[in-house]
């Protein structure tokens, strides 16, 4: 796990930038499954969510959104990182647990406010057709209805 310190910030909180550097640097040594940096999606889901009207909040959870799920910063990190209160709810909103069925996931993200933006950004992207179609025919077909069902459960269908 890599664990970015911020700078000492007082009672600051971290801006865009600094949040964006932290999320590029703790998924640095991570691929998507067609092998591209992780960055890009973290980048993508953050444009996604400034271009469907999310604040500076959700812009923050956006990059973050995978952080604490891919053991890419910890929980405590989370909790004691220099950021609002609703952008650390949202990034724990959008962190699947193990085991957890996708209608729990769901409900939490429904519950969170904020959350829901942040995550239809994230599913456009993992869904976009151009992402998915360098993937072997198995893997896009489970992907596709997996994004289909979460769709359906935080009612984007």
């Amino acid at each position: 796990m890599t664990e970015s310190t911020p700078r000492e910030t007082g009672n600051a909180l971290l801006n865009l930038t600094e949040i964006e550097s932290i999320a590029r640097n703790a998924h640095a040594a991570q691929t998507d499954k067609a092998g591209r940096p992780y960055a890009e999606h973290l980048r993508a889901v953050a444009d996604g969510v400034r271009a469907r009207g999310g604040d500076e909040e959700q812009i923050a959870a956006a990059w973050l959104h995978d952080a604490v799920e891919d053991d890419a910063v910890s929980e405590e990190w989370l909790r004691e990182a220099a950021l609002t209160r609703r952008t650390k709810d949202i990034v724990l909103a959008l962190t699947k647990r193990a085991g957890e069925p996708p209608e729990a996931y769901a409900g939490r993200i429904l519950a969170t406010p904020g959350a829901l933006l942040v995550k239809e950004s994230d599913l456009a992207h993992n869904a976009d057709p151009a992402r998915l179609a360098v993937l072997d025919e198995p893997t896009r077909a489970r992907l596709t209805q997996k994004y289909a069902r979460m769709r359906e459960l935080l009612g984007l269908s």
